[in-house]
């Protein structure tokens, strides 16, 4: 629900929120002045893909002489947006498990604005919600990892495995609509792999498990309740840092060669009724993120400390990811998303406004990049 925060508002307009209130109305839509600002609640998750809001949340004030930045009110759960030395909203900061969640959440009206891979705003576009994506936040950082004692190491190794088993080879995602799931799956899918999510389907060479939450992919890896696990990053790092785990694969060298480079994961999106209601909050948004993912590329060691502090993971393990931040919906970027369409519906994933369309068709309703092009100056 959007609220909003006033101040120095005169003794006739609070006259006028008592009498609202009275009867029965809310703050919400009543006449405030020139002052007043919304309150929207942020979703993002502990992940490196969502490093540049946690490190714009970390730095606070850090980025106040490039233009936007985060004023901290309660460190790590709310902060005053400031774009060129204007407050635009206050966030209500909340920390999601999965993409899935996350979609979720929007049709629940429990999140304004919020950052998932794009595959989970497609998933929540096709059943209706008026979702859109307005940039990405970061290309690859996917990966595949096994047990620490394999022997497998790169594509080839890992298809002779699966080939070579007499039961399906158990591989663990986080959320059915994350992009790690969908990039192996669809490579698999491409090579001719049969793969299922039924675990009475003996005839499949991969059983994909379904393990809720990224928090679940180490301990189900070592507890060997799956055989691999494909997950984004930190996953496969801190797994190898902490040396209970391999990384067979980086998801960006899956075959074809060339294909999976550079590819698309998470996003930040937003509700159409904020779209509509509050584009100057997006505005700094984009602006804020984009500063931010500038700063994460060139300052790996500082982004490393950061990131390690916040969401607990070994700085190690942030420092060996392969992801690039970036706020730009490029030509190479959108045709990794139009592959993911594709793949979704080869699949027969979708089953609703998304079937069977194509990326330019879908466009309208998956993204409005007005405000990142406004930044970008495109």
């Amino acid at each position: 629900m959007i609220t909003v925060k006033k101040a120095g508002a005169s003794k006739a307009v609070w006259l006028a929120v008592a009498v609202s209130l009275l009867l029965g109305g809310t703050l919400t839509g009543v006449a405030l002045g020139a002052a007043e600002i919304p309150k929207l609640n942020f979703g993002y998750i502990f992940t490196t893909h969502h490093t540049p809001f946690i490190v714009a949340m970390a730095r606070g004030e850090g980025f106040k002489d490039q233009g936007a930045y985060l004023r901290p009110l309660v460190p790590k759960q709310k902060y005053e947006l400031v774009a060129q030395g204007k407050p635009l909203a206050v966030l209500d900061i909340v920390v999601v498990k999965s993409g899935a969640e996350t979609s979720t959440l929007f049709a629940q009206k429990r999140l304004d604005v919020g950052m998932a891979s794009v595959t989970a705003i497609m998933s929540g576009a096709d059943k209706g919600m008026p979702l859109k994506a307005l940039c990405p936040t970061h290309v690859d950082g996917m990966g595949l990892v096994f047990p620490k004692d394999t022997r497998l190491k790169g594509w080839e190794d890992f298809l002779a495995y699966i080939k070579a088993s007499k039961k399906p080879v158990k591989i663990g995602y986080h959320s059915p609509t994350s992009a790690p799931r969908i990039v192996f799956e669809g490579a698999l899918h491409q090579a001719g792999v049969k793969i299922t999510g039924d675990v009475n389907d003996l005839s499949a060479q991969v059983l994909m498990v379904d393990l809720k939450a990224t928090a679940n992919l180490i301990p189900a890896l070592v507890s060997q309740q799956v055989d691999a696990c494909v997950g984004p990053a930190p996953f496969p790092e801190v797994a190898e840092v902490k040396g209970v785990g391999k990384i067979v694969l980086d998801l960006r060298d899956l075959p074809p060669p060339g294909f999976w480079q550079n590819f698309p994961c998470c996003v930040m999106a937003a509700n159409q009724e904020i779209i509509s209601q509050h584009p100057q909050v997006l505005k700094g948004l984009t602006d804020l993120l984009t500063l931010s993912s500038d700063w994460c590329n060139q300052h790996t060691g500082e982004v490393a400390a950061i990131t390690a502090d916040w969401i607990g993971v070994p700085a190690a393990a942030v420092e060996k990811s392969t992801i690039i931040y970036t706020t730009d919906p490029s030509e190479n970027w959108l045709r990794g998303v139009s592959i993911y369409m594709d793949m979704l519906n080869k699949m027969d994933k979708f089953k609703g406004s998304l079937k069977g369309k194509k990326l330019d068709e879908a466009k309208p309703l998956l993204f409005d990049f007005s405000f990142v092009k406004q930044t970008a100056g495109k």
